[in-house]
C-alpha cells in the first residue's frame, strides 16, 4: 500500500464498538513480528523507543530522532504507522503543525500529540492546548493523515476527569479524529465515546482486566497498548539477568521462542 492507501485503510479500522488493537513495536524487529502476528496497524511508543536509545521517557528525544524512528518502521511494514509524537516536539501551535507534516512526509498514516509541556509534568492552560490541537488538525488536513489529540493531564495528574473530557470535547470540536484520554475508567470512557470522534483507550488499569469485547462495548474504537509490550520485554530481560547474575540459575533462559520459529515470523 501507498501512504494515501495507508491512511484510508487506518481511517476505516476505526470502528466504534468494535476496536482496533494497536501494539507499540518498538525496533524494526518487534513491527515486523506484530504485523506478523497479526496487527493490523502498529504505532511507534516513544517510551520503548526511549529505552533502546538509554533515555528516560518523557521529553528527552527531540523531533527528528523521533520521526526517523517513525519512517523507518513505516517503511517496514505494509500496515498503517501513527507515530507518538509526545507534545509535538514544542509548546508553539505552529511546531506542532509543522510536526504532523513531517509526520506524513515520513510515511506515517497517523500521528498523536499531548497536552503535556514536556519535559515538564504540567499540562498546557486550555486554551493553548486548544490553539495546538488546531493548529494540528489544519496541518493534518492539509497532509492527509489521522491525528490523534491526546488529554494526558489526568494520566500527570495535572487535571481531573471532568477537565480530560472537557478538552476532549474541545479537541474534538477542532477537528481531532481521534480522542485520547488515558487511563481512565467505564463511566469515562463512555463519556468520552458519546462526544462523537473515535476514542482511543490506553491498555492500562482499570482497562487491563477488561476483555477487548467488553471496551468495545464502552464505544471504544481503538484500545493502544503505549509502552506495556516493551516493558514486558524488559521485565523478561531484569528477571533472567537477576536469577543468572546474583544467583548463578541459568534455567530462567528455557523461556524463549525457537530462533527457527521468530525468524521465519519477522523474515515473513
Amino acid at each position: 500500500m501507498n501512504r494515501g492507501e495507508k491512511v484510508q485503510a487506518f481511517r476505516a479500522l476505526h470502528v466504534p464498538g468494535v476496536p482496533l488493537v494497536m501494539p507499540n513495536p518498538w525496533d524494526i524487529g518487534s513491527a515486523k513480528l506484530l504485523v506478523a502476528l497479526g496487527a493490523k496497524a502498529i504505532a511507534t511508543t516513544s517510551s520503548g523507543y526511549a529505552f533502546t536509545l538509554g533515555i528516560p521517557d518523557g521529553g528527552a528525544m527531540d523531533r527528528a530522532t523521533a520521526i526517523n524512528h517513525a519512517a523507518t518502521l513505516a517503511a517496514a511494514v505494509d500496515v498503517p504507522v501513527s507515530g507518538d509524537f509526545e507534545n509535538g516536539y514544542g509548546d508553539d501551535p505552529e511546531v506542532v503543525a509543522e510536526t504532523v507534516r513531517l509526520a506524513a512526509a515520513a510515511g506515517l498514516a497517523g500521528a498523536s500529540i499531548e497536552d503535556i509541556a514536556l519535559p515538564a509534568e504540567d499540562a498546557y492552560p486550555f486554551d493553548l492546548a486548544v490553539a495546538r490541537i488546531e493548529a494540528a488538525v489544519s496541518a493534518a488536513l492539509d497532509v492527509d493523515i489521522v491525528l490523534t489529540a491526546r488529554a494526558d493531564g489526568w494520566l500527570r495528574r495535572s487535571y481531573d476527569q471532568d477537565e480530560a473530557v472537557r478538552r476532549c470535547e474541545a479537541f474534538a470540536a477542532a477537528g481531532a479524529e481521534v480522542i485520547y484520554a488515558p487511563v481512565v475508567d467505564e463511566a469515562t470512557t463512555r463519556r468520552l465515546t458519546a462526544i462523537g470522534p473515535a476514542v482511543n483507550v490506553l491498555a492500562a488499569p482499570p482497562m487491563l482486566d477488561r476483555p477487548v469485547s467488553e471496551i468495545g462495548a464502552m464505544g471504544a474504537a481503538r484500545i493502544s497498548i503505549g509502552g506495556s509490550l516493551a516493558r514486558v520485554t524488559h521485565r523478561a530481560i531484569v528477571v533472567a539477568a537477576r536469577a543468572m547474575l546474583d544467583d548463578g540459575d541459568l534455567r530462567r533462559l528455557k523461556a524463549t521462542i525457537g530462533a527457527a520459529e521468530l525468524s521465519a515470523l519477522i523474515d515473513g
